[in-house]
């Protein structure tokens, strides 16, 4: 795997256990009465978003290795441009359903990789 390209799954990794960190032991209510952490939470998401995208723009056939790229970067596409438009029970839906997937997609491309 060419370095850049482990380096955008490296920084999806990272966002990943910081959204794991940020949310453990907490509820929906949690998030939508925290200020701090709906907009750490967000912040991690674009990440996420961004650097897969950008690893798709260097290996496109990876959106077969990782469920839901397309709408991964849609969702933070939406997070960005259309922010007044997402609710937190869509965001907190998203971290509960789909980061541990995606965590394990990583993690393996990661490892597979070394």
């Amino acid at each position: 795997m060419p370095r850049d390209l482990r380096k955008y799954f490296y920084d999806i990794d990272q966002a990943c256990k910081l959204l794991v960190d940020f949310t453990s032991g907490k509820t929906l209510s949690d998030y939508m009465s925290d200020a701090m952490l709906r907009s750490a939470v967000e912040r991690q998401v674009e990440v996420i978003g961004e650097a897969l995208n950008q690893a798709l723009r260097l290996e496109p056939t990876l959106s077969e290795k990782i469920n839901h790229a397309g709408r991964i970067i849609a969702f933070r596409n939406r997070l960005i441009h259309g922010y007044a438009s997402i609710s937190d029970e869509v965001v907190w839906g998203v971290i509960e359903m789909y980061l541990p997937k995606l965590q394990e997609e990583v993690a393996s491309l990661l490892d597979s990789s070394v």
